[in-house]
């Protein structure tokens, strides 16, 4: 590319993102006014003044109606989106890989993995409860807060745990505990690991 297209992309850029910021800019003056209204309207229940023509009332209502609108697409706006079954199962993927690596990289030589009884500990977040439940097989969000699950199928579920070391291999030996915190969004897993 040419330094005349680069600077004419760059200044396209620039355009755009300025129309945003005013189109934004416009939006929050105008849910400062209305948000004026209604304080206006709360801080005197009984004796708020209503207009004096009845198109001017109509305005005042349909700007509250407007106002009301705005405020419930803010909220639905921070609502998580529903996932189709295809990012569904690419989150959980996702997931189970970031998981994976992380308990892979707790298991290190130390003597206790000698009898089997190093401990790992892996703490994730995980704010939509419907990806929790993909990575984990649930069929659904889980319906508990702390459980068990046996270590090769939680391995079936997040991969292969292995991780081999100087003349030998270090695998998970015992169940593993599963805490899930939904109202915060976060889990936990730990479990012993060894020779």
């Amino acid at each position: 590319m040419s330094p005349a297209t680069t600077a004419a992309t760059a200044t396209k850029k620039r355009k755009s993102d300025a129309t945003v910021t005013a189109a934004g800019k416009k939006a929050k003056l105008a849910a400062v006014a209305h948000a004026e209204t209604v304080e206006s309207i709360l801080s005197d229940v009984k004796n708020f003044e209503l207009p004096d023509s009845p198109t001017a009332t109509r305005k005042m209502i349909l700007e509250l109606a407007q106002y009301a609108r705005s405020l419930e697409e803010e909220v639905d706006a921070t609502k998580p989106k529903a996932l189709s079954p295809a990012e569904l199962a690419a989150a959980a993927a996702k997931l189970a890989n970031a998981v994976r690596s992380g308990i892979r990289k707790q298991l290190t030589w130390k003597p206790s993995a000698k009898t089997g009884s190093a401990r790992w500990t892996y703490d994730g977040v995980c704010p939509d409860p419907e990806v929790f439940g993909a990575m984990l097989n649930l069929g659904g969000p889980p319906k508990f807060k702390a459980t068990k699950m046996a270590a090769d199928e939680f391995q079936n579920l997040i991969g292969d745990l292995d991780v081999s070391i100087r003349y030998d291999v270090l695998r998970a030996t015992s169940d593993v505990n599963i805490q899930w915190k939904p109202d915060q969004g976060t889990f936990k897993f730990s479990g012993s690991y060894g020779k």
